[in-house]
């Protein structure tokens, strides 16, 4: 067998051998970045403090571990609203308290979680019926058996999912002794600048904050026009009543609720995470659980939309959104209308996302910045706009439409392009002539 072997990058091998190198046929390997989640911060009675990521599936099936109330309880309806459309939620927790104990003998019984979910967990130790050295330590969850586990001393306890045990010694039975001394934390604005600075960490499609006071909605908006224009990171914030963002990335909701005033953020952010870059949830029914005040004269309507208000209105027994829009209405020559629209919106931050990360996966350090090069990243700008086209995000698209080349240093790229995204049908006019 020959000595020589492996690959080659230039015919100077000394040994004799095979040198091969096995390439694949070019193609484009960019696609379509995957939307669907929300980044929030919440005021919640359980979970660990700070940020966690919860799947939609993981929701439905592991709510009460995760949140301390099962899928269908009252104090999870905003969530099951948030999840009716967003696949993944960004949820940090800002308002963990004091975890709720009880000593019982030499046994320090301790809440996983701040909060005062916790004062709803009670723990019962009784004799073991198979062996009188042995205890049968329960802990209970609004009187639902969550865990059992017999042991001999204290040391053998291990914690569940809700409780920890500390001390040293023999058990002491007892008839069932709740854990008390949870409480939730008051939260200040302090707590949402914290959680804006882990969500500038963190990959999203939307932003969104359901609470009323104006100093929380303006930190948002500040927060959100420094990420798009400065950072090129590029998603959307929905906030209850604050149109004054007039920007394309601040959706507001005006529209309330009987149960709470600003319910409606959580559809809406799930909704708007949800859709795709080819859609838009312009005329959606609201299949959510709470009363939407939607009684609105025709003029108001009229009037929000002008004021870039997302509204929702009565069709018949239906709750739909009027128009997807956003707060932008500074409407100008080099920005018109257009930006107003939240599908328009998904179309560009799509193309400035995708991009950004096709660039950095395959082409950053990678590739010359030669004309093969540059004709290389052109390629496949060129496959990722047909995509888009495919998808009917956007229209009219050339290949002339983009051009590339090198920009004043030797390392930099500079392309220019056209786009023509797409929008869907709002208005009708008919012409009908009669003859």
């Amino acid at each position: 067998m020959a000595l020589g072997g492996g690959t080659y990058l230039v015919q100077n091998k000394i040994l004799p051998g095979a040198y091969i190198n096995f390439v694949s046929q070019p193609r484009a390997m960019g696609t379509l970045g995957e939307r669907g989640t929300v980044c929030m911060a919440l005021e919640l009675d359980w979970g660990k403090s700070g940020m966690m990521t919860v799947e939609a599936e993981e929701f439905q099936t592991e709510a009460q571990d995760i949140f301390g109330y099962d899928y269908t309880h009252e104090k999870m309806k905003p969530l099951r609203e948030l999840f009716l459309y967003a696949k993944k939620a960004l949820l940090y927790r800002c308002n963990s308290g004091e975890k709720a104990s009880a000593k019982i003998g030499e046994c320090t019984v301790q809440a996983k979680y701040g909060g005062i979910r916790g004062n709803d967990v009670k723990i019962v130790i009784t004799k073991n019926v198979d062996d009188e050295t042995a205890f049968d330590v329960k802990t209970y969850l609004d009187l639902v058996l969550q865990d059992t586990q017999t042991v001999k001393t204290i040391e053998e306890l291990n914690e569940n999912t809700y409780v920890t045990f500390q001390g040293t010694g023999a058990l002491q039975a007892n008839a069932g002794i709740n854990l008390t001394g949870g409480t939730n934390k008051e939260v200040t604005g302090n707590d949402y600048a914290d959680f804006l600075e882990e969500a500038e960490k963190e990959n999203f499609s939307v932003l969104a904050y359901a609470g009323e006071d104006e100093v929380t909605k303006g930190l948002f908006t500040a927060f959100t026009k420094r990420l798009r224009n400065e950072e090129g990171v590029k998603f959307v914030t929905v906030l209850f009543n604050y149109t004054k963002a007039d920007f394309e990335g601040v959706i507001s909701v005006t529209n309330e609720t009987e149960e709470q005033k600003t319910a409606l953020v959580y559809w809406t952010a799930g909704a708007e995470a949800g859709a795709e870059v080819n859609e838009s949830i312009t005329n959606k029914k609201y299949n959510g659980e709470y009363s939407v005040k939607a009684k609105y004269k025709k003029s108001r309507f009229v009037e929000g939309l002008q004021n870039g208000e997302l509204l929702y209105y009565e069709d018949g027994d239906d709750i739909r959104v009027l128009r997807d829009i956003n707060t932008f209405t500074s409407f100008e020559s080099n920005k018109n209308s257009d930006f107003s629209s939240n599908r328009v919106i998904r179309v560009l931050d799509a193309i400035a996302n995708d991009v950004a990360r096709i660039f950095s996966q395959y082409y950053l350090g990678k590739q010359s910045n030669n004309d093969n090069g540059r004709n290389l990243l052109k390629a496949e700008l060129i496959q990722y706009h047909e995509q888009l086209e495919g998808i009917e995000a956007i229209e009219g698209f050339e290949p002339e439409d983009i051009t590339i080349m090198q920009g004043t240093e030797k390392q930099d790229v500079v392309v220019y392009e056209k786009v023509k995204p797409t929008d869907a049908m709002e208005k009708l006019y008919m012409k009908v002539e009669v003859i």
